[in-house]
């Protein structure tokens, strides 16, 4: 099990990580906003605390916009891994991404099992199902994570799910 920190605040991040605590970062404009910041900037800086990936995310929805971002946020620092929405336009960036720019890429906003499949046949290295958004829609995130994991297990896939959007303790 790994833990990966879904915030921009980088003095809880760096908080964290001395503890050892940080494997990895998530983060979404909307978090980086929130935090004052410019993104670029404060990517930037979680990339030099944190060794693992931090996942920088795309704001666009067609896929040559998505590139146009990603190229940018590659840019940023080595460790930077690319976050993209669960779309068709999404799945053909993640591909590309992964294959011609060589990034990890983290495919966001998955709700179930089958589109975690779809990312990671695309070559996603992370999948993140929204655990909370799920529940709130009458379904059971945690089985989404579980049926992802036992699929991946399955068939030797080497995509991991990360967890997000948990409101709970279940």
């Amino acid at each position: 099990m790994k833990f990966f920190v879904d915030t921009a605040d980088v003095k809880e991040i760096r908080e964290l990580n001395d503890v050892g605590l940080v494997d990895g970062v998530t983060t979404n404009p909307s978090l980086i906003l929130k935090s004052g910041g410019d993104i670029k900037k404060v990517t930037k800086e979680i990339c030099s605390i944190v060794d693992g990936p931090v996942s920088a995310e795309v704001v666009a929805t067609e896929y040559s916009e998505m590139m146009r971002e990603a190229k940018v946020l590659a840019k940023i620092a080595p460790n930077v891994c690319i976050k993209v929405p669960l779309t068709l336009d999404g799945l053909k960036a993640c591909k590309t991404i992964r294959t011609e720019m060589k990034r990890q890429v983290n495919v966001t906003l998955c709700f179930s099992a089958n589109q975690a499949l779809l990312a990671a046949k695309a070559g996603a290295a992370y999948v993140s199902p929204f655990i909370g958004r799920i529940d709130d829609a009458g379904e059971d995130g945690m089985q989404v994570v579980l049926e992802s994991v036992q699929i991946f297990e399955t068939y030797h896939l080497p995509t991991q799910v990360l967890a997000a959007s948990i409101r709970s303790p279940r």
